[in-house]
């Protein structure tokens, strides 16, 4: 075969149901194309010798056929898993899919699941075989039953459908020859779709995406190896390590490919980098000016292949690239429905379902929507090493945990004349922050007000921050949108921190529905008492109180991104106070607060 040819060969994995003549048509395509080479598939390496995540299964068969123009290898993995897995390998670079649908009455079922199953691994051109048309008596509807299906469900997913062939895999009809039996078709033969399929593979340019596959570190600097995913990098170039989110430059390149002291797009690199930021196995390199979003939690629609039901909080481990974290599924949102591919709203979903779901990671990973950069917005489950799953993921209503450096040199703290414990000696108590969490309805306000009342009337030093007296004045400058209402919580916590810091008990009243930005507050306050309140009522109860009709807003769709309708809430791990304000009234509710406020801020008498 001349370079030419070999330029344009194709990678195809051939999809479908069960019984739809997946093998059949590959026998056909064998006979009637001509078998180059076929055989097992070899599993790849990574760069440190162990096996690649995206290594397509050794049992997972390889054919060659070659049409007059170019050379096409079909990959046939014949169980789910090894078909995910081959998918997710292939897909950043390019594979494309052969969709196989039977003919026949019914068979058009479960095509939108399918092909939405492709999408999610990355796969974004198809082709689909209309098979067993000699069955169908090649009845032009039956095919265009079929067509309908799966044109309506690429369109909603974004899929290309390059062709859509009516075959007969049992004749060879209309796979390298054009069938006689069916005058009414005008298209191509299945091999001449094939031959014309470009598939989309990487996008050049874009901003720089590095996953780290190895890491060593020679003298003063380190050598960080990958494949470029997105972008390109020279020498000279800054790049931004995620996750530690600190700045390193590029001084060059050790070995390898990389021509004129450049990397581009899909071409492995060594990168050679100066500064003293330490890099490891599964950090991403990426453009400072464009970097992916930092965080734990995010929404995702997920190819489920794993043994019962995918439901809230099953644990399993989830991969980015190279990177490898533990998480866990917090919502189940919707599964499509394998009949229309309507979105069904369920609490699980089973083997085979494509479902949308929030996930939260037991560490901050770097991401990019896949809607956006397909290549760093892809992850795989696994389940004990065994994959289970792929997911796109859709961080965009989630805000960035990623937080500016400062040097250490632009900021003097302030040493205070007055020390804290004298403040406590004269007040009586010490200043601490008291962080009410929980759901809208959850009577957070109302507690926290009541405790600033009987904190007052002891003689203590306290006040509320809530979102009335917040959204007037510190972030009358923020909206509503996920990253703002981060920093309205950034904002909160240092000004929270402040007031305990002169002494007073500082009561907050926020939503906060993530871990992660309470953590962030209790890291404010420092050494300060931080007593994190979670003021539990369920969704229901809640919604049926609605104080503000925000409840029936977010039903409306009015009001979106709101907390337990299209937003998940997190309650805390080990919050130092529970409050069920389902079963308490309000002053149970208050005398329990103020007693355990009390005990955990009183110094000396009174």
């Amino acid at each position: 075969m001349s370079p030419a040819d070999t330029a344009n060969a194709i990678a195809v994995c051939i999809d479908g149901p069960a019984g739809h003549g997946k093998s059949a048509l590959i026998e056909r395509l064998r006979r009637d194309l001509g078998a180059l080479h076929e055989g097992g598939a070899e599993v790849s390496k990574r760069s440190d010798g162990a096996p690649a995540a995206s290594a397509v299964a050794p049992v997972t068969t390889l054919l060659r056929v070659k049409t007059p123009r170019r050379e096409i290898l079909i990959v046939d993995a014949a169980e789910p898993r090894e078909r995910l897995r081959a998918l997710e390998s292939g897909a950043a670079g390019g594979i494309a899919a052969l969709l196989v649908a039977d003919a026949r009455a019914g068979a058009a079922r479960k095509l939108g699941t399918r092909l939405a199953s492709l999408q999610v691994c990355g796969v974004r051109d198809v082709i689909v075989a209309v098979n067993k048309m000699d069955l169908a008596q090649w009845h032009e509807e039956r095919y265009a039953a079929v067509r309908d299906v799966a044109t309506e469900a690429a369109g909603r997913l974004g899929v290309r459908l390059h062709a859509i062939v009516p075959v007969s895999a049992q004749s060879g009809a209309n796979v390298g020859t054009r069938a006689s039996e069916a005058p009414w078709w005008n298209g191509p033969t299945l091999a001449e779709a094939l031959e014309a399929l470009r598939p989309s593979g990487r996008a050049a340019g874009g901003p720089l995406r590095l996953p780290v596959e190895n890491a060593v570190r020679e003298g003063g600097r380190f050598i960080a190896t990958g494949r470029v995913e997105s972008g390109s990098l020279a020498a000279g170039d800054a790049v931004l390590i995620l996750p530690s989110n600190r700045t390193a430059t590029v001084a060059g390149f050790a070995g390898g490919p990389v021509s004129a002291g450049m990397a581009a797009t899909g071409e492995a690199a060594s990168v050679v980098l100066d500064g003293a930021a330490a890099i490891e196995r599964g950090d991403l390199l990426c453009s400072p000016e464009s970097p992916p979003k930092l965080t734990s939690v995010f929404d995702a629609d997920l190819a489920w292949l794993g043994r019962g039901e995918l439901a809230s909080g099953r644990p399993f481990a989830l991969r980015i690239g190279p990177r490898e974290v533990g998480a866990r599924v917090t919502a189940v949102h919707f599964v499509l429905d394998a009949e229309d591919g309507a979105r069904r709203v369920a609490p699980a979903a089973g083997e085979g379902d494509v479902a949308r779901v929030s996930i939260r990671c037991d560490a901050a990973v770097a991401v990019d929507d896949a809607s956006l950069l397909p290549a760093t917005g892809r992850f795989v489950v696994l389940e004990d090493g065994i994959l289970v799953g792929a997911g796109a993921i859709d961080a965009s209503g989630y805000p960035d945990q990623r937080r500016a450096r400062h040097h250490a040199g632009d900021v003097v703290p302030v040493r205070h004349q007055v020390a804290g414990p004298e403040r406590e000696a004269r007040s009586g108590h010490s200043g601490a922050v008291v962080w009410l969490t929980g759901l809208s309805g959850a009577g957070k306000s109302t507690l926290a007000l009541a405790l600033e009342r009987r904190l007052f009337d002891r003689g203590w030093n306290a006040y509320t921050l809530d979102g009335d007296n917040v959204r007037t004045g510190l972030s009358a400058d923020l909206g509503f949108s996920p990253a703002d209402r981060q920093e309205n919580l950034r904002r909160i916590g240092e000004v929270a921190a402040l007031f305990a810091d002169a002494g007073m008990v500082c009561v907050t009243a926020f939503i906060s529905p993530y871990r992660d930005e309470r953590a962030r507050a209790r890291e404010a306050a420092g050494k300060r008492p931080f007593i994190e309140v979670w003021v539990r009522s369920p969704l229901e109860t809640c919604e049926r109180r609605d104080p503000k009709g925000l409840y029936a807003k977010a039903r409306s769709g009015a009001l979106k991104g709101f907390t337990g309708i299209d937003s998940p809430y997190e309650p805390p791990d080990s919050a130092d106070l529970v409050i069920d304000t389902e079963h308490l009234d309000v002053e149970a509710s208050t005398s329990l607060l103020v007693d355990f406020v009390v005990a955990r801020c009183r110094r000396g008498p009174g």
